[in-house]
């Protein structure tokens, strides 16, 4: 008897036929002698049909405390009726928000983050039989207010709720049968991979890849929550996420690259003409992280315009343009460089698999790929297990399908999306 926890996204509970489907996946998994938690997503584009709302509502900036008082409503309306669904199939079942459940979060409202998870309700309910079933994206702080998670959240609750749980598998449940080795929308010929590493998956995540939302991999490496990636609208096995251990021989034969992941939603800054002197990039660098802007991709060359200075480019959230852009150019005057440019819808590619460093054809490969595309590369980054690219956004999705192409990851048959999402 296992004790599983099945996370569903808005997709899966899109609608009352959705929503019966995967009540009765519930049921089947309580009825064959599992013990079942489940978190849930808001229903379909609730979340956003919300944001929309404040915005009428109140335009500018909303108040956040109140924003998270809303957006917190559509996973308490998919946990109850997902409830009364189980109900309606003779099996016991019980809802809880995020505070009911324990998650208590810091008191950054929109983007908190956990800081303890005590599941006493939940557990008691899946010892007495029932299912329990908990709504994803949100806590309660050390305020006492409702707090979100932020986009992706959902994620998170539900392997937080599985590491303290001490559950088996963490079952994340979405509109494709698993992780692929890239977006099957762009690429339709794109591959099911049946496991993967958690650091691969890590780098997949962080990169642009949007069926895991990145920090709940980072939770799963830290508390060693096995991860099972599959379809809500099938029953075919999905992708296994190996956590704590590295690729077996059963796949040794597995390709080196597991897969391609792309990011359309960055930005790009330039600061042009800084003194090339100890501690300019420091300053650059900690003014946006004092602004708050989380950076991506840095790179810093001589000018060459003048050999005694040099340009120092970073991507970012598009999103957070206009404020990093602020932050650098309130130094200019201080630090006497030329300029500050900014250049919007940045799309990244990233080519993610084990033993990329002692295979010296990946790079050459992927940069072959992208001239053959005619994608023009204007920043690169590696890791050991990762090599990613700036180019413009206009060329992201061929550069994909070409790189895809070149590392012989075309499949047979095409990719199924069974919602449209991917989550």
């Amino acid at each position: 008897m296992a004790l599983l926890v099945m996370k569903f996204g808005g997709s899966s509970v899109a609608d009352a036929e959705a929503m019966r489907r995967v009540a009765q996946r519930v049921v089947a998994a309580h009825r064959a002698g599992d013990r079942v938690a489940v978190v849930v997503s808001a229903m379909g584009d609730t979340t956003d049909d919300l944001l929309d709302l404040a915005g009428q509502i109140s335009p500018g900036t909303p108040p956040e405390r109140e924003m998270d008082m809303l957006l917190s409503a559509g996973e308490r309306i998919s946990m109850a009726l997902l409830a009364m669904a189980i109900e309606q199939l003779g099996v016991p079942a019980r809802s809880y928000t995020g505070a009911q459940a324990g998650m208590r979060t810091d008191t950054a409202h929109g983007r908190a983050r956990l800081l303890d998870v005590q599941p006493d309700r939940v557990r008691r309910t899946v010892e007495d039989g029932a299912v329990a079933i908990v709504a994803g994206f949100q806590g309660i702080s050390t305020d006492d207010d409702i707090t979100t998670l932020g986009r992706g959240g959902s994620d998170t609750t539900a392997v937080a709720l599985a590491a303290a749980l001490g559950a088996d598998v963490c079952e994340i449940y979405t509109d494709v049968d698993g992780l692929y080795t890239a977006d099957p929308r762009i690429v339709p010929s794109a591959r099911r991979v049946t496991r993967i590493t958690i650091e691969e998956t890590l780098e997949m995540a962080a990169h642009g890849a949007k069926i895991l939302h990145l920090r709940a991999v980072e939770y799963a490496r830290r508390f060693q929550v096995p991860l099972h990636v599959r379809s809500s609208f099938s029953d075919q096995e999905g992708t296994w996420i190996l956590v704590g251990r590295p690729l077996t021989e059963d796949t040794m034969e597995e390709p080196i690259i597991s897969g391609i992941a792309h990011d359309t939603s960055l930005g790009k800054v330039t600061a042009v003409g800084i003194p090339d002197r100890p501690g300019a990039a420091a300053a650059v660098v900690g003014a946006v992280a004092q602004a708050g802007v989380a950076i991506d991709m840095i790179v810093q060359n001589v000018s060459t315009s003048n050999a005694e200075t040099s340009d120092i480019s970073f991507t970012l959230p598009e999103a957070d343009g206009r404020t990093a852009v602020a932050a650098v150019r309130a130094l200019q005057e201080q630090m006497g460089f030329a300029d500050v440019l900014y250049t919007s819808h940045v799309g990244k590619l990233s080519l993610v698999g084990a033993g990329m460093r002692s295979n010296p054809s990946v790079a050459s490969r992927l940069f072959s790929a992208l001239a053959d595309a005619g994608v023009n590369i204007e920043m690169i980054s590696t890791s050991e297990i990762r090599i990613s690219v700036i180019c413009d956004q206009s060329d992201l999705e061929e550069g994909v399908r070409s790189v895809h192409t070149a590392f012989d990851l075309d499949a047979e048959e095409e990719a199924v999306v069974y919602g449209g999402s991917g989550r």
